[in-house]
């Protein structure tokens, strides 16, 4: 059950622009964490937020706490509105890019997980993309060795949660991204795995 101080928002097009700072910041925070390990800077940040809100249909989920802080927030928009590095390999894998919502991402402070927060964004993205005609919905998670030893002790991973859901990882599919995990250090190849599910 989601906490009543937790209130829920969608926003599109120009609502985004006043949410771009607080969401660049929260994404920098929670994607610094295990399993991500992501450094990132608030300029690419705001400039990638930016053109996922011009991206079509392109719709981000809100959480904001009873203070009016944004503690969580998801992102969804067409898989065509994407760079290719998104879309190629499942277009390799002989699917058909334009039925396909693409998840951006989702990310929750750690003090909000647990109550719901979670499921809502998942419920808001898939109503968005079924209400728009799409016939699947899809996303990238990061792959990591079960030996990595930078793995927290405590570190749970979200497969299970997916799975309910209703998502499976597709075998075979997989993108390459790379990013820093140090400050000031390279950009490196992440392994990142399709899960989809099909409306």
């Amino acid at each position: 059950m989601i906490k009543n101080d937790v209130a829920i928002h969608c926003a599109q097009g120009n609502e985004v622009t006043a949410l771009i700072p607080s969401l660049a910041d929260l994404r920098i925070r929670i994607f610094a964490a295990y399993p991500y390990l992501y450094i990132g800077s608030v300029e690419y940040e705001k400039k990638y937020l930016q053109q996922f809100a011009a991206a079509p249909d392109a719709l981000i989920v809100t959480a904001t706490n009873a203070s009016g802080d944004v503690v969580g927030c998801a992102t969804g928009s067409a898989l065509t509105g994407h760079n290719e590095e998104f879309s190629a390999p499942l277009a390799a894998a002989g699917f058909d890019l334009n039925s396909i919502f693409y998840f951006g991402e989702s990310v929750l402070d750690a003090a909000w997980r647990g109550y719901g927060i979670g499921h809502a964004f998942f419920d808001a993205r898939e109503k968005h993309a079924k209400a728009l005609g799409y016939k699947a919905a899809c996303f990238c998670a990061v792959v990591r060795s079960t030996e990595d030893r930078r793995r927290p002790k405590d570190y749970s991973s979200l497969d299970t949660f997916w799975d309910k859901r209703g998502y499976h990882c597709l075998a075979g599919v997989e993108a390459i991204y790379d990013w820093p995990e140090e400050e000031g250090g390279p950009s490196l190849p992440h392994s990142m795995a399709y899960w989809m599910k099909e409306f």
